[in-house]
């Protein structure tokens, strides 16, 4: 076994580890074949790969409505659709090499701390901090492809009348994300990575799953919520202008996605008593995963696999500014809505408690965020404040 293998093997097992956290073997098991699929298999470094799908679509032939506040957020998304193409300004000159318009701050980089660092010629660190912001916003593309095919996963299955209207808006976001940022990879970094193998394990457990609420938790909820926060953090401190504005829009529609996730499952979950001690070790187990699984390895490979082991790497990583930073803004966009759609009882916040998650239980949940907070990446506050506005 080569030494590549072997250390997805590793990383395998740690999935493994964490995943079974919580001591659900149900949830353990369906995170198996996850594993083996992007960890050993790597099935991420295809082309393209075909995914089994196991949930119903449900049909509504009364087109009945019964959930208002869905309505208005429909009504919402429907005034708030941008052309990718026309209203943002592609002829923009990208410089990654500028240093006056830093795409990403120097301390995004695990490796500025060490001394190799410090021996690196300008031009040398110019091709690395050019490869790092391909590779983050190459992450943030595959799992806009993601988003898009769960929401119209989603759009079959839900099974409220205007669930179905705002998930077929919600298809129409996701698209145009890809769109954006394929456009931006390929036009103006003319850099695109593979998908991360770990980011391949979350995104096979929650496409390839049956019950829709599931797809709702795990995309909704943890991924729209994680992109959330990223999307927030880089526009905050990118020096581009295009990539800020870019993010501006992405933002805006990430908004309504997330509140369309705490709407749904807090009606299923919370008003009509279909939560589970399943669900909340399922959540449980994603947070975990989403919080530890960014290590950049393909990064890694390309310019530090010779200079240092991957466990190495990955100490440097989850230590770094770019990881604190993500890690942050993941759990306070995340964990509040856990709280809003009853999946925080106190049955797993010790769990919560345990990884210094617990403490954004009281900050602001997607239907309290004002759309500065969001776009500038404010800190959550435990006051409640006007409803996030995300239209344009």
């Amino acid at each position: 076994m080569d030494r590549a293998a072997l250390s997805n093997l590793l990383d395998g097992r740690t999935v493994l580890r964490d995943a079974s956290a919580s001591g659900n073997l149900k949830v353990m098991a369906a995170l198996l074949g996850p594993a083996f699929r992007g960890l050993i298999a790597r099935r991420g470094r295809e082309a393209t790969i075909a995914m089994p799908l196991r949930h119903d679509a449900r049909f509504d032939w009364e087109y009945t409505r019964r959930f208002p506040e869905l309505g208005r957020l429909y009504e919402v998304a429907k005034s708030a659709q941008w052309n990718a193409a026309s209203d943002l300004d592609w002829s923009r000159p990208v410089d990654p090499t500028d240093p006056a318009h830093p795409l990403l701050p120097d301390s995004f980089l695990p490796v500025v701390t060490l001394p190799i660092w410090r021996r690196l010629s300008e031009r040398e660190r110019n091709v690395q901090r050019h490869a790092m912001a391909g590779w983050l916003l190459s992450q943030f593309l595959h799992g806009e492809q993601a988003a898009l095919f769960a929401a119209s996963q989603v759009t079959q299955a839900v099974p409220w009348y205007e669930g179905k209207l705002f998930g077929g808006t919600q298809v129409v976001d996701e698209a145009r994300h890809v769109e954006a940022f394929s456009t931006y990879l390929t036009r103006k970094l003319e850099r695109l990575y593979r998908i991360d193998d770990n980011l391949f394990v979350i995104v096979d457990a929650l496409m390839s799953g049956s019950d829709w609420d599931l797809k709702f938790l795990g995309m909704q909820i943890l991924i729209e919520g994680l992109a959330l926060g990223a999307f927030g953090t880089i526009r905050a401190r990118t020096g581009d202008a295009l990539l800020k504005e870019l993010l501006t829009y992405v933002i805006d529609d990430e908004a309504r996605h997330v509140w369309y996730g705490v709407l749904a499952l807090k009606r299923h979950y919370v008003d009509e008593h279909q939560t589970t001690p399943e669900r909340e070790d399922w959540a449980f187990e994603i947070v975990l995963l989403l919080r530890n699984r960014f290590f950049a390895h393909e990064f890694y490979d390309e310019f530090y696999g010779h200079a240092m082991t991957r466990a190495q790497w990955d100490e440097l990583v989850l230590a770094s500014d770019l990881m604190a930073a993500f890690r942050d803004t993941m759990l306070k966009r995340i964990i509040p809505n856990l709280r809003r759609i009853g999946l925080l009882s106190p049955r797993v916040q010790a769990r919560y408690e345990a990884i210094d998650a617990l403490r954004y239980a009281g900050g602001k949940d997607a239907g309290q965020l004002t759309r500065q907070e969001l776009l500038e990446d404010a800190a959550a506050s435990p006051t409640p404040g006007p409803p996030a506005r995300a239209a344009r």
